[in-house]
């Protein structure tokens, strides 16, 4: 299963060649990936995520350009791994009205964290559990 969010372009995110800026897109996923923590966690496991988390790593493959449009572009979000201490999250960026493949593959390493001991903290079971229902056999990327 995949974790869809709507995620609206500003004006603003357009670089000087007319197409989102390529750090842009770290704030879509950024976005996509809190609305997923914090309301649909919660939602699902209250008291899940309810510290802090960290990003590890980024990768982000663009596939094509983005330029600016009125209609929000959907981001799909969805597991690639869990480990004790760490999830990796898969990502599209996509035009839900256009047949077209997405804008933007991308991947995230994300550790829970405690900020006042300053470490890494283990997955607990309920977040290991919200998060075990999307994984997403059917990515191929």
């Amino acid at each position: 299963m995949r974790h869809s969010y709507r995620c609206p372009l500003r004006w603003s995110d357009m670089d000087a060649l007319g197409h989102v800026n390529n750090a842009v897109y770290l704030r879509y996923l950024e976005e996509a990936r809190i609305d997923f923590l914090t309301r649909s966690a919660r939602e699902a496991a209250p008291g899940a995520f309810a510290g802090d988390t960290v990003v590890a790593r980024h990768e982000i493959d663009y596939l094509r350009q983005l330029v600016h449009q009125a209609d929000p572009v959907t981001v799909e979000l969805w597991v690639e791994k869990l480990a004790a201490a760490s999830v990796t999250f898969g990502y599209e960026i996509k035009d839900p009205k256009s047949a077209e493949g997405p804008f933007v593959r991308a991947r995230t390493v994300v550790v829970p964290y405690n900020v006042k001991e300053g470490y890494p903290r283990r997955l607990s079971a309920a977040e290991r559990s919200f998060l075990e229902g999307y994984f997403d056999d059917s990515h191929s990327g």
